[in-house]
């Protein structure tokens, strides 16, 4: 008797955590799938890269929900999904992450009776504010599978009473796709093109709202990312609302101190990663994989749901202070790269656990 599977996605680094699952669950002829984007984050731009360039799966349908505040996202994800679960008579509908896509597709299969697995299950920042938390918990107290990365996961989840036969400990599926893609990203001309030696500058990400949309917070991490660009040329290829944010409140940036760019593919900017001096980043993604690739990373960030890359890696939890940035990148562009371990299973067979698990629990 075959299974069904429907994924959902709606964020380009979803795609990256259900790629390596899509590729294993492909030696299972008893497996149909189907993958659902929503359409939460969509930029026409990149779609190539993503389709053709990087082998990706296209979505079979696309939702197209857009932009817009929380609850008019997750009730448009919600009431879309809703046809497609009553069409397709799934078993098992798989979410990644912690997007509003990602509670929506779990509480939409909860609902009418359908198996939901959770990706990156169990990871808390224990704040809140942060609407990510909010999905991550919700998610989690409504999913049958929960997959985990790092030990503190199903900690968490114990604690909050999930049932201990639901919870499987498989790695890191981020780290399946940067393995699989890690050679075709080092042939890369990024550097050649952006005229940079490896080791000799800095690569920052900012996306998160509590960073780029107050002006007074983003100035400060501006004026310390252009200080540190004294010491270690800043690159920063930059997500169009925080752009605008700077335009729009005429902040100063001197290029030859801080670079910033349109935003770059996945393999231009893994490549960029693999061969930078430091990384300042509020990506939890970006956390796991400088870890993996002994990279040194600052997280701009009063928490981070990813504590095993503190614990054990080469990440640094730096907060908004503009002083203590220019302090911790000072002083991680003094230090050897190289610190840390790469945590336990992340070892780019996290896809293989999962549809290993699914398989036994199906069968």
């Amino acid at each position: 008797m075959g299974i069904k599977i429907i994924a959902v996605v709606g964020a380009r680094p979803n795609y990256m955590k259900v790629a390596p699952i899509w590729r294993e669950l492909d030696k299972n002829g008893h497996v149909s799938k189907m993958l659902v984007h929503t359409g939460q984050h969509y930029d026409a731009n990149m779609s190539k890269i993503f389709f053709d360039d990087l082998k990706l799966p296209k979505p079979d349908v696309y939702l197209g929900v857009g932009s817009g505040s929380h609850g008019e996202q997750t009730s448009k994800v919600m009431f879309e999904f809703e046809k497609i679960l009553e069409r397709e008579h799934a078993d098992l509908v798989i979410v990644v992450g912690d997007v509003n896509s990602t509670m929506a597709g779990a509480l939409v299969a909860v609902k009418m009776g359908v198996s939901v697995a959770h990706v990156e299950a169990g990871l808390r920042s224990f704040d809140r504010t942060m609407p990510e938390e909010i999905n991550r918990m919700v998610t989690d107290i409504v999913s049958d599978l929960l997959f985990t990365t790092e030990p503190s996961a199903r900690k968490n989840l114990l604690r909050e009473g999930v049932e201990e036969t639901k919870i499987h400990f498989v790695g890191n599926v981020m780290i399946d796709s940067l393995h699989y893609y890690r050679d075709k990203a080092d042939r890369s001309r990024v550097l050649e093109d952006l005229s940079l030696k490896p080791d000799g500058y800095g690569l920052v990400t900012l996306h998160r709202p509590s960073n780029v949309d107050r002006t007074e917070t983003l100035r400060g991490i501006l004026d310390a990312l252009i200080e540190l660009g004294s010491d270690c040329p800043m690159i920063f290829p930059a997500h169009p609302r925080t752009r605008k944010m700077i335009e729009d409140n005429k902040l100063l940036v001197p290029p030859k101190k801080l670079r910033i760019l349109d935003p770059i593919g996945y393999l231009d900017f893994a490549k960029l990663m693999m061969h930078a001096r430091l990384v300042l980043t509020d990506s939890g993604g970006i956390q796991e994989e400088t870890t993996v690739l002994g990279i040194s990373c600052l997280t701009i960030r009063e928490n981070t749901e990813r504590p095993i890359t503190l614990e054990i890696g080469t990440n640094r939890l730096v907060g908004v202070s503009a002083e203590r940035i220019v302090k911790e990148g000072r002083d991680a562009l003094r230090k050897p790269q190289g610190r840390g371990k790469i945590p336990e299973l992340w070892d780019g067979r996290a896809s293989e656990r999962i549809v290993r698990v699914i398989n036994e629990y199906f069968r």
